[in-house]
């Protein structure tokens, strides 16, 4: 009888270890801390994808930069030594140049047309340019509204700006549309601004609130607009060498995973965002909601003509307007 049991354990241990090894696990990279929700959402595509593939896929994460930062991490993902990243779209335009007009300033209405856009034909399309550089897109999530904040003052009008440096990401757009508000955009990686901003070398910043929140970045700023000057879509892509080498099944299992998460992250930033605002005046900070666009969509207007003479995509441009409500 203990003959026996010994034979069935012997079994079920081996079946244990025969998927474990068949189970493909993908190395998954992110530059946001592991508070960040793009790391929950990560976390959350996993679980998806245990539950769809039966343990046949897994994600491992690493968060904070681990792997690199955005650009190492993109072109380790297009030579196939990281299989997966979520990154902003500014990293992603200079692959794919009009994968940029989605973070020209003021372009959507509200996050409900920008859904209707990144989840619609525009997003796809602009998903699928990423083939033909090594990429395979997978979904758009979301890293949100971006806010201004700074050191010493509350943002009201353009001149607010004159003359500060700012840290920007490298998106054109971005750069463009802070040297047109006056101020001196600085670019540079999210893992050296807490010390830029520390320093001094840089005085204000803009990212959405939740990332403003997880990078501890209210230690070294003291003032919050909320601009909503722009919103920061995420990519989520992988490898396409890797993502080919796939059956059909488990390559639909890895977008419909990656989609069902954009959801679940919306709704997880949507859900902060009062909190996060009532955490910061909490801890003495000024948080200012009374932003009036006008004046700053009037003066950075020039930013969407320069794109399209640069870069093309009118016909996109047009497609998302025809979006709005």
């Amino acid at each position: 009888m203990n003959y026996h049991k010994s034979l069935i354990a012997a079994g079920v241990a081996l079946a244990i270890c025969t998927a474990g090894a068949q189970a493909q696990t993908f190395r998954f990279a992110a530059e946001a801390p592991a508070a960040d929700s793009q790391v929950k959402a990560a976390e959350h595509m996993n679980e998806l994808l245990a539950e769809k593939s039966g343990g046949d896929l897994a994600l491992r994460i690493f968060p904070g930069g681990t792997l690199g930062n955005a650009q190492a991490v993109i072109t380790g993902t297009r030579g196939n030594t990281v299989d997966m990243f979520v990154t902003g779209t500014s990293n992603i335009s200079g692959l794919k140049p009009e994968m940029g007009m989605l973070d020209i300033p003021f372009l959507f209405q509200d996050s409900d047309h920008a859904y209707r856009v990144l989840d619609g034909e525009v997003g796809r399309e602009l998903l699928d340019q990423l083939d033909d550089v090594g990429l395979k897109g997978l979904a758009f999530w979301e890293n949100g509204w971006r806010q201004i904040t700074t050191k010493d003052r509350i943002v009201s009008t353009p001149a607010d700006l004159a003359g500060m440096k700012i840290r920007t990401t490298g998106a054109p757009v971005h750069i463009r549309a802070f040297e047109l508000l006056g101020s001196n955009p600085v670019p540079m990686p999210i893992g050296e601004l807490y010390t830029a901003l520390e320093m001094g070398t840089v005085t204000a910043q803009e990212h959405p609130l939740g990332v403003f929140m997880s990078s501890k970045f209210y230690e070294v700023q003291d003032n919050i607009t909320l601009s909503r000057h722009a919103y920061s879509p995420l990519v989520v892509a992988m490898s396409k060498t890797k993502f080919d080498a796939l059956s059909p099944e488990h390559q639909q299992m890895l977008l419909d995973a990656a989609v069902e998460t954009a959801a679940f992250q919306r709704q997880l930033n949507s859900d902060a965002l009062a909190g996060q605002v009532e955490e910061l005046r909490a801890m003495g900070k000024t948080v200012s909601e009374d932003f009036v666009q006008e004046p700053f969509v009037a003066a950075t207007a020039p930013v969407r003509e320069g794109f399209i003479a640069e870069f093309g995509g009118a016909e996109k441009l047009e497609a998302i307007d025809a979006l709005r409500d």
